[in-house]
């Protein structure tokens, strides 16, 4: 299953963002999801994973500006990004925590 990421675009230093992604119910609502993101030329790196449950994790360069959430009952989980910083500017990726099968990105680009 490859996930779909949407939301991204271009905004100021210090602005807010919000990207999406759905999965189907079947197998969205027993498994983590997890956002990530990848520079061109770097390795892709984990930004945040919510669990089943609820819990969360954060990378540590963005605790306190994003918050990931999910909603079990739409098979949607989001990434809200506030406060963001020119090294926020990456591609965007949710995926299912631990899956080698890559959907989509979408752009973030934190430029003035």
């Amino acid at each position: 299953v490859q996930l779909q990421a949407s939301g991204g675009g271009l905004v100021q230093p210090g602005g807010s963002l919000r990207l999406s992604c759905a999965a189907p119910g079947s197998i969205f609502s027993i498994n983590t999801i997890a956002w990530y993101r990848q520079v061109s030329g770097k390795a892709r790196e984990l930004v945040a994973l919510i669990r089943t449950g609820g819990t969360t994790n954060y990378a540590d360069s963005v605790k306190g500006r994003f918050t990931i959430s999910r909603d079990n009952a739409r098979n949607t989980a989001n990434l809200q990004m506030n406060s963001l910083k020119p090294d926020d500017t990456a591609v965007y990726y949710c995926n299912l925590y631990g899956s080698a099968n890559w959907g989509k990105g979408t752009q973030v680009t934190v430029s003035s």
